[in-house]
């Protein structure tokens, strides 16, 4: 039976998440599974919670058979021949894990990574998603406040924290529920239009954030009426889908399938719909063959006509100059938030400048560490077992991994495994040995 291991998180002081919490730890000993903790004085779980779950808390992970984590590992602390499960954020190419991925090649490790552990319908199994969404909603309403009050308009959105400063997610959510309380009495500022937010995309981020705002008790209405909305009122909820980012060229009518498989087949028109919101939640998966949503040309000429009703942007999907343009780049909950100043290109930390401000952190999730880490860890249960007992030094073919874990297996005994074979033409682009941070 392999020895599991948990490593730290070492990419950001504010990651505070478990891959396996205490509670999933005991299960795992309890069944024979021997497990290693590496010690943390910033993990939401306390190491002598996993000592009374009955793993062995130690630096020394090299006893470890297959090692879990949650965010990317530096390459100088890879281990040879391990069996590694984490965020892998590789399968773009991303060039600052580049380095990585060619080191763990030289060790000759395994690699599974959560983002492609998939059902049979693509969808995923083991994620933190909803979480992302959660954070980001609750971060926008705090920064929309916070904005206002800079334009002269105190609003209850002001009484919003980030949801790192809360105790726990029903904390944050009693905050969201009082200011609904307060908006539906009546207090929004008469000169102030109404809250209209609007979701770009509708998966798992997209749910999580629909969960926080609906607490504001909005009215949900369909893209294609928003234009049609009175100005004042209850906040607006809209969410927008493929078929209201891009539109057929011709004739023909819009066809999802075909726009995934041909996006070349399509023009952008979202253009439409985003001088009507004036909150924005960007949750969508995107890939540079695609359209992007929000253009910095566009914001230009918005504001160059005075049509600056675009007032925050979160960006949960934190792909820097993708769907959403103006992404420069990607903030920590210490300084989450830029205006970015469509006049000039220029961009201004904090919430005061002549543009939208963007919230724009890539690591939502941590700031609500415990509840994250416990639906996170619960999902990724029911793979740990058959893990513990796959001899990883058999030929890979000989490997019971079941189908999810199959599917995500990116390189197996330091080779790209053939679903990941296209990687390696990027890590031998120039630049791949850069970082992101």
């Amino acid at each position: 039976m392999n020895v599991i291991g948990v490593r730290r998180e070492d990419k950001s002081v504010w990651e505070r998440r478990v891959p396996l919490t205490p509670g999933v730890v005991e299960k795992l000993v309890k069944q024979g599974i021997a497990v290693r903790v590496q010690p943390s004085d910033r993990r939401v779980f306390p190491d002598d919670a996993y000592r009374a779950a009955g793993a062995a808390v130690d630096d020394d992970l090299s006893p470890c058979d297959v090692i879990f984590g949650v965010k990317e590992i530096p390459a100088e602390l890879l281990l040879p021949g391990k069996t590694y499960i984490f965020f892998a954020h590789v399968i773009k190419g991303q060039p600052y894990n580049m380095e990585m991925l060619r080191t763990l090649m030289e060790k000759k490790a395994n690699l599974i990574d959560y983002e492609r552990i998939v059902d049979s319908n693509g969808r995923r199994l083991v994620f933190f998603g909803r979480f992302a969404g959660l954070a980001g909603m609750i971060d926008a309403l705090h920064t929309f406040g916070a904005r206002a009050r800079l334009d002269g308009f105190d609003t209850p959105l002001s009484a919003i924290g980030f949801a790192h400063t809360y105790d726990s997610l029903d904390d944050a959510k009693s905050a969201v529920e009082k200011a609904g309380e307060r908006i539906a009495a009546g207090d929004w500022p008469a000169d102030l239009p109404r809250l209209v937010c609007g979701f770009a995309g509708y998966g798992n981020v997209s749910r999580g954030a629909q969960e926080i705002f609906d607490l504001l008790r909005p009215e949900t209405v369909d893209p294609d009426v928003l234009e049609r909305c009175p100005g004042s009122g209850p906040p607006v909820k809209v969410v927008f889908r493929e078929e209201h980012m891009v539109r057929r060229k011709g004739s023909e009518p819009f066809a999802l399938q075909e726009y995934y498989d041909e996006p070349e087949k399509y023009e952008p028109r979202f253009e439409e719909y985003l001088p009507f919101v004036n909150l924005l939640m960007n949750t969508i998966y995107w890939e540079e063959r695609y359209p992007r949503l929000v253009t910095n040309n566009y914001l230009k000429r918005a504001w160059e006509r005075g049509a600056r009703t675009l007032k925050v942007i979160g960006e949960i999907s934190c792909d820097v100059a993708g769907s959403v343009e103006c992404l420069v780049k990607v903030c920590d909950p210490g300084n989450p938030v830029y205006v970015y100043e469509p006049l000039t290109g220029a961009v201004r930390d904090g919430f005061e400048g002549d543009g939208p401000v963007l919230l724009a952190v890539d690591i939502l999730p941590c700031e609500l560490p415990r509840e994250s880490s416990v639906a996170f860890s619960e999902a990724l249960e029911p793979f740990i077992e058959p893990l513990a007992a796959i001899d990883f030094t058999a030929p890979v073919d000989t490997w019971e991994l079941p189908p999810p874990l199959r599917e995500a297996l990116i390189m197996a005994g330091g080779e790209l495994t053939e679903p990941y074979a296209y990687l390696n033409s990027y890590m031998n682009r120039p630049g791949g040995e850069g970082s992101r941070k």
